[in-house]
This record gives structure tokens, sequence and C-alpha cells, in this order.
């Protein structure tokens, strides 16, 4: 039987007090793991915590005491215990945050199971200077590179290979405040495997001007965020622009500055109804044509649209005049089947990605499908989805989630400004899945599925769609950075029959049972939590 693997935690320390060095020792010396404790004392004006820190420790040989005799700051201090540290993984804990008595033992039940293993992180929940848990934990996603090039979501309990931590270069001068970020994405960028542990065992301890808090409090820390950012989007090859979103939460603009923009195909397949919103009648696919022509900046399109036997041809000689040769209308003359009529339409496309778009849409971001083909730039991504709202203004879309067994629409209802989910919903993620209401596929991507199962000609298509994707290895995206309308509950009633449920739960059981973006503690009804705190 091989040997358990030692932990060396890494803590750089300033002017700790004595009360929170007490609570800081006492969460180490509760670990039941193989483990080894580096903490370097950073020139403190006060030593009266690292003091106490010695004595809590005692004659326990785990613990390495150093001190420097000048300042060297976090990146600095930090980089003194990792050239001190000799365990198999290292991991970093703050000087005035804690570990559950249980964090240990779980990462290094990890390091056992989890084959190849390099960087593994956990929940965590915040305390205040007192100890008392505040807030709801922070409940996070399994792996999500999308989330992390937006939000540094992997948090404080970062466990990671030392190796891969010396080869990727250890932390960075010239980022503090961010330094964690900046290593984050350079070992994840190298890492053979990333695990999550879907358990709260960090406490983040909270205070007046912490970086944890409020970001803004420190504006050189998100300098640093964004610089970490750019430096990343250079090393992996993406052609993209770091915008602010707000402090702490960053957004990757893909362009096409570099290169042709794709034709795109938007693929529509309509009857030409019409119904009433805000007050006024509309033909549901000439109003989408106008508002394509009139707000979308991202050139070039073509509209395909699918249009039924009983489409009027008034609605047909409306939408030749809105859109002259950028339509291309295929005629669709049997029952009803949702599928049918989008496969039909891709195989009548001539653009080398698809954007499948239900008529009953309208767009609100001009850049929508900019913004959505961007995420197509990378090979690995198969699907890139929009955010949706209702006529109210209220979430229709931000995502497929598998609930309870069941496919949802992530926060359906829900204010997009919903403050208690803001940061998630400002965040371009993986998920699950993306309603094919909008959403845009590579053609290569789409044949090598072969599109649509027609064997679901009304609900859970998209899904079937997107499981596919997932099978074969393929992320999918979802923005809220591109956003339309979504008329839904006027242009039809949907109703999702027995018989589809049971299809799906069939074909993808082992895959919609476990949704590895939403983390099993949002669907546990002990714990009275689904939906993420705002962190």
């Amino acid at each position: 039987m091989k040997p358990l693997p030692t932990i060396s935690v890494l803590t750089p320390a300033y002017d700790t007090t004595v009360d929170l060095a007490r609570r800081l020792a006492g969460s180490m010396l509760a670990q039941r793991a193989h483990w080894e404790w580096v903490v370097v004392d950073d020139a403190s004006t006060d030593t009266s915590g690292v003091d106490e820190i010695r004595r809590q420790m005692g004659d326990d040989p785990r613990p390495k005491l150093i001190t420097h005799a000048t300042n060297h700051g976090i990146v600095g201090a930090t980089a003194t215990a990792l050239a001190h540290a000799s365990g198999a993984f290292v991991a970093l804990l703050d000087h005035d945050d804690e570990l559950h008595p249980d964090a240990l033992a779980e990462v290094t039940a990890a390091i056992e199971a989890v084959d190849e293993v390099d960087v593994i992180y956990t929940d965590e929940d915040k305390i205040d200077q007192a100890g008392r848990h505040h807030e709801l934990p922070f409940f996070k996603p399994d792996w999500s590179p999308e989330r992390l090039r937006c939000q540094m979501y992997l948090g404080h309990l970062l466990v990671i290979r030392r190796t891969l931590m010396e080869r990727a270069g250890g932390f960075r001068p010239g980022y503090d405040g961010s330094q964690d970020y900046d290593l984050a994405l350079r070992v994840t960028e190298q890492a053979r495997r990333i695990h999550h542990i879907p358990k709260v065992l960090y406490h983040c301890r909270s205070a007046p001007g912490a970086v944890a808090d409020h970001i803004d409090a420190k504006p050189k820390a998100n300098d640093a965020a964004r610089a970490a950012l750019a430096d990343h989007a250079k090393r992996v090859g993406l052609e993209a622009d770091v915008v602010d979103v707000e402090p702490g939460v960053y957004r990757l603009q893909r362009h096409f500055r570099d290169r042709p923009a794709p034709l795109v195909s938007l693929v529509v397949p309509t009857r030409g109804t019409s119904s009433t919103v805000w007050g006024q009648r509309r033909c549901f696919v000439t109003a989408l044509a106008r508002s394509l022509v009139d707000q979308t900046t991202y050139e070039p399109w073509e509209l395909v649209c699918v249009a039924d036997a009983d489409t009027p041809a008034a609605v047909l000689e409306e939408l030749s005049g809105i859109l002259g040769d950028r339509l291309v209308l295929v005629p669709f003359d049997a029952p009803f089947n949702f599928a049918q009529k989008t496969n039909l339409g891709a195989a009548h496309a001539n653009g080398e990605v698809l954007c499948l778009l239900n008529d009953d849409v309208q767009v609100i971001t001009p850049d929508w499908l900019d913004t959505l083909v961007g995420f197509l730039r990378e090979d690995d991504v198969g699907m890139a989805g929009a955010h949706l709202l209702f006529a109210d203004g209220n979430l229709q879309h931000a995502g497929h989630a598998f609930l309870y067994s069941s496919v949802t629409h992530l926060m359906l209802g829900r204010s997009p400004t919903d403050e208690a989910n803001r940061r998630v919903l400002m965040c371009d993620r993986e998920a699950a899945g993306a309603t094919a209401a909008c959403a845009v596929i590579r053609r290569d991507v789409w044949d090598e599925v072969g599109g649509m199962w027609e064997g679901l000609p009304a609900s859970f298509n998209d899904v079937d769609l997107c499981q596919k994707l997932r099978f074969r290895g393929y992320r999918i995206v979802v923005s809220p950075h591109a956003r339309l309308y979504h008329f839904e509950s006027v242009s039809r009633n949907p109703q999702v029959l027995a018989w589809e449920v049971e299809a799906i739960n069939d074909r993808w059981r082992h895959l919609v049972y476990r949704d590895p973006y939403l983390n099993p503690n949002w669907a546990d009804h002990r714990a009275q939590l689904i939906e993420p705190t705002n962190w």
C-alpha cells in the first residue's frame, strides 16, 4: 500500500492578531491527514500572532515557521513558503481564515481516488471576525474554464500538485491582490485533471476592505486581475479584449480583427404566426427579420426560413422585402416536427456556422451574434447560447440545468439582475445545455453529431443535441452578454409529454442525472438551498 501524500499548507502572515492566530492554528491541528504547515512571517510589526502560532504548535514537528527580515509582500512571502515545502501537494491558507476539520482528509481522499489529479478545489463560506458563519455558502460548479475567465471562482482552498506549481512559475511578482487568480489561470492551463469537492471545507474571514468582500476596495488588485486574464488569453491563443463587468467579474470579449468572420446561417422554422406583444399585434418572423437587420452588428449572415405550407404568402413576401438576398426560403410540407424542420434548414444553409433561432425572438444586445460566434473559435466549444428574457424582462433561459433528475431552465423567471445570483448571471459559463431558441454551432460539429434527433418532434430535441455534444467532450457555453427577448408564452403553449421525458432519460440517464455545473448542494432539499450566493 503506497503512503498517503503529504500536503504542504502555505501561509504568508503579517500582523496577525492573537485571536485569529489561535483560531487558525486550531483549524490546522484539527486536520486528520499527512500535512506540514509552512508559515512565513513577512516582517510583522506586531509578532504576537506569530508567537501565538508557535505556542499552539508546541513541539509538533509539522509546522515550519520562517521569518523575513524585511517585508516581501504576499507574493514574496508565499514564494518563500513554497521554497520550504516538501509535500507532493501544496494548499493555500490565508493567515486570517480557517479550515474545516475534514478539509485535508477530504483532499487526500480525492488525491487517492482521482487519477492524475493536479488541481483540487472545494466549496467555501464566509465567517466574521468572531468566527460566526454568515451569508449563503459559495456552492461552486465542477471545473468550468469559461467561468474562471470571468471570475476567480476556484476560491481559497486551492490545492495544487507541487511539481505543477513550480513548473507554472509559482506566484509571479506584480500581481499582488490577484496573485491567486494569476496562479489559477496558469496551473489550470497545464493541469491533467481538475477536481471539485462539493463540500464547504474552507472558511473565508470577512474583513473591512478585504479583496474577498470588495475587490474595488483595492483597485490595484482589479488591475492585476485584468492583466492576468490578458496574459492567459495570449498564452492560449485567444484573440480577445479584457472587459470589466464589475469589480471581480470580467469578460474575455472575442473579436475577428485578425481573420474574416465566418458566414452564419440563421435557421428559423416558422408558420408565420402572429400575436400581441407589448400591446401591439406582430408577425413574429417578420418582426425578427427587422430586428436582425436593424440591430445586429455581426456580418455576414443569412436567414434560412423553413416555412410551413400554411405560412401566409404575404408574410413570405414581406420577409423577402426585408431581407433581400439574405433570405433562403425552404418550404416544409409535413406534420409538425421542429427537429425535422431544423435539420432541413441546416441542409440548405450555406454558412460555416449555424445559428438555431426561433422566430419569436427579438434582439436586445446588438453584438449578440459576435459574442456567440466568438466562442466557437475554440475547437472544444461545441455550442454557445444566449440569455433569453420574457417580454416582462425576467429570465426565460440562462442555460439548461438538471435538477431533481429533470431538465429546467436555470433561474427561470428571475430578474437578470437578481441580487442573490448576480455574479453567476454576469459570467460566461459552461452549462449542461442551451436552448435551440438561440444557439450557434459550427457546421462540422453539427454534421459530426448528426443534427437533431427527429424522434423528439416538439420538446427536448435541443436537450438531446446538447447531450450528444457533451458525450463527445464538447463544452457548451452560455453568455449573459448575448441577450434576446423570447416571446415563447405568447407564440405557443408548450407542453412536455411524459413519453418525451422518458425518452430523454432513457437516452441520456448517465448524463442528465449528473449536472457538473449545478452544485449538488443546490438541489439538496435538506440544505434548503437551490441557488448560488452572491460571491
